[in-house]
């Protein structure tokens, strides 16, 4: 090493330049605003795309929107989800989910889910708060998701519109994603009883 460079190596030890390099990060940051949220007395703004509990959703006059087809359940990649579906009686080639269940404890919070309902019945809300000493109080079963798609039901439709699931307006509203009642052959009867009772 040259004599310029055991020079500046002294300098160095004796300066501590090391300790003042550091001291300058230390006194820089000082007299920044503090960044720590007082959790819970104070929550942070969380945006609509946000992708916190899952909730089942309705229609505007009180039907659900879930047709029981488990695209939802093969989308998912950490198969937590188990819908049971069967065919509505009253209501030809309808189906409904009889039973839904979601295992939060194995859910990655993906989307996938959301993204594969052809009815935007799947929802995520901004709901993050729902720790327990129970770990089986995390399966949640539909009348738990219902109720969380009611709670939180503006927050799961912002995020259907943050994610281009649905569109906020009165067309998009009006549209409900099933069969119209009564079904109608391209002769122009109805299908059905009385369809049948002709032939």
């Amino acid at each position: 090493m040259s004599v310029p460079g055991h020079t500046k190596k002294l300098c160095d030890s004796v300066l501590f330049r090391e300790i003042w390099n550091a001291m300058k990060v230390t006194f820089k940051h000082m007299f920044h605003r503090p960044m720590t949220f007082e959790y819970p007395r104070e929550k942070r703004t969380i945006p609509h795309a946000h992708r916190g509990a899952l909730g089942l959703l309705r229609y505007d006059d009180g039907q659900e929107r879930c047709v029981g087809c488990d695209l939802c359940e093969v989308a998912c990649p950490s198969r937590c989800i188990k819908v049971v579906s069967e065919q509505d009686r009253t209501k030809p080639l309808q189906r409904y989910a009889t039973e839904f269940y979601i295992d939060i404890t194995k859910c990655v919070f993906c989307g996938y889910c959301v993204e594969a309902c052809p009815v935007n019945a799947l929802a995520m809300t901004r709901m993050y708060e729902y720790s327990t000493p129970d770990k089986r109080t995390l399966l949640f079963d539909k009348k738990r998701l219902y109720d969380i798609g009611e709670q939180h039901a503006e927050d799961a439709k912002q995020y259907l519109y943050a994610h281009n699931q649905e569109k906020n307006d009165e067309e998009s509203r009006a549209y409900h994603y099933h069969f119209p009642q009564p079904l109608v052959k391209a002769r122009g009867r109805p299908v059905g009883k009385e369809a049948s009772s002709d032939s």
